[in-house]
């Protein structure tokens, strides 16, 4: 049995903003059930503090570049029996709004001092320094927020093997050199172009990738596309690198297929089955109701869950819908996520111009989510990058085909809906290629004449529903990565 020490600053149902928190719950618990002995280290944010049952306070640590003694906290993460450790610095984690900010005033002004702590924190538990009586083999860390614990635990010939995964390399966690003087950190050891200097700033991104004995990505096509300059970043020298030295892997996340299961999903109107596929056009109907839309079963309904952002291509589906509305088309659009206000602002536009045929929650909705994910026939992801995205392996197990853009792990898990495809009984969604609006509206309308095919949509749904999307490959990959560090 291997102790692994895991290592985010989100953890479903704890604290959430993107697919970090769901990973960081799911493969702790897959590994754990594997046989790990996997703990997981996270900030001891307000809201996970009122969030959990039973806390103990387990140990109390002064760290290097803070005044006040730190407490770490011990409680389970809920629903399992894994071990949860809280960092516990109330100047640092007890306010109000979400892990990195609020939404009114964006990111914390000391957000490099915050995760600084946290990941001195955990270089000190996994060099069990804490008197736990715990010392890690492998001390896992997810993506900037934790990216100076490898480079702080680099000083230490004894420590533990150490593993960075990138969820999204375009957040790095970049500050100024101030910033660096003020976080106590060794010059000589660390601002140097190989260690966390990255053109004259401090990147707590290259702490990860410079320092850990191996890199991981989220899904093995995205780990191909960060060495190239298009999605690099800057960095895709170094990631090169790391490649060529054999110290970068994708790992395809998988899902938590009891949060995800459209047989005994509790949000949902009517569970489902391949067996009972019929079931799944309640849930079209319920949703049509909740949205005061026309109730249609002959209307393709496209649901889009998402930060209204850039990368996940919301500029291109405003478009293209907005063509294809314009055009009379039968669709249905709904919506589920909040972010730039020019997006939202468009989306209530669009809406007002279409309102029998678009409808919009501004905001985030757990059970919705799950509804949507039910009740659509297609689900959007344009994404213009997507290091491995979670919601189209969602939507295949609701039979919900995703259309998505052929990058990172959506290329990894989509087989388009080709002819070729069709007839091998391989075909579980829709891709296309450049990222404009044209290509996706007439990839919509693809899906729109499938639709129409009763036959082979139904096939398509449920192949999608029979791919194997849970952690029990993407566990076993990571055993196998422990197992060969160097």
């Amino acid at each position: 049995m291997r102790k692994i020490l895991f290592a985010s600053s989100e953890v479903y149902p704890l604290i959430k903003t993107g697919g970090l928190a769901d990973v960081s719950a799911s493969l702790p618990i897959a590994l754990q059930q594997h046989g790990e002995d996997v703990r997981i280290v996270l900030p001891a944010y307000r809201q996970c503090l009122e969030a959990l049952g039973e806390i103990n306070t387990i140990a109390e640590i002064k760290l290097d570049g803070f005044h006040m003694p730190v407490e770490i906290l011990q409680s389970t993460l809920p629903d399992s029996d894994v071990i949860l450790w809280l960092i516990n610095s109330p100047h640092h984690f007890d306010r109000d709004g979400g892990p990195y900010g609020n939404h009114s005033d964006g990111d914390w002004p000391d957000n490099a001092a915050r995760f600084a702590l946290f990941s001195r924190a955990i270089a000190a538990i996994a060099m069990n320094q804490l008197g736990l009586d715990w010392q890690a083999d492998v001390l896992h860390c997810n993506d900037w927020q934790t990216g100076l614990a490898p480079a702080l635990l680099s000083q230490y010939a004894d420590r533990p093997k150490t593993v960075f995964t990138i969820h999204n390399l375009a957040y790095q966690g970049l500050y100024s050199r101030d910033v660096f003087d003020s976080l106590d950190l060794d010059a000589d050891t660390f601002w140097h172009s190989e260690g966390l200097e990255f053109y004259d700033q401090l990147s707590f991104m290259k702490g990860g990738l410079s320092y850990a004995d191996h890199v991981t990505t989220v899904s093995p096509t995205y780990a191909q596309e960060i060495c190239g300059y298009e999605f690099g970043y800057g960095l895709e020298g170094l990631l090169s690198y790391r490649a060529e030295q054999g110290r970068l892997t994708g790992i395809i996340n998988g899902i938590d297929e009891q949060e995800w299961n459209p047989e005994t999903d509790p949000y949902i109107n009517q569970t489902f089955s391949t067996k009972k596929l019929k079931n799944k056009l309640k849930n079209k109907a319920a949703l049509q109701q909740h949205f005061l839309l026309p109730v249609k079963e002959q209307s393709l309904v496209l649901g889009l869950i998402s930060r209204l952002v850039a990368q996940k291509g919301i500029d291109l589906t405003l478009e293209a819908i907005a063509h294809i509305l314009e055009a009379g088309a039968n669709i249905q659009l709904v919506c589920l996520g909040s972010g730039e206000p020019d997006f939202e602002h468009d989306l209530r536009v669009l809406r007002a111009r279409f309102p029998d045929k678009v409808a919009i929650h501004i905001g985030y909705d757990e059970a919705l989510a799950h509804q949507i994910e039910a009740g659509a026939d297609v689900f959007l992801m344009p994404s213009r990058f997507e290091p491995c995205g979670l919601n189209q392996l969602y939507s295949l197990r609701y039979g919900t085909l995703p259309l998505v853009r052929n990058t990172g792990g959506l290329a990894d898990t989509i087989v388009d809906a080709t002819e070729d495809n069709r007839r091998d009984e391989t075909a579980n969604g829709f891709k296309f290629e450049k990222s404009n609006s044209e290509e996706l509206e007439q990839t919509i309308y693809r899906a729109i004449d499938m639709h129409q095919r009763p036959r082979i949509w139904r096939k398509m749904m449920i192949t999608a529903m029979a791919q194997d999307v849970s952690w029990e490959n993407s566990a076993s990959s990571y055993q196998a990565l422990y197992d060969n560090l160097a």
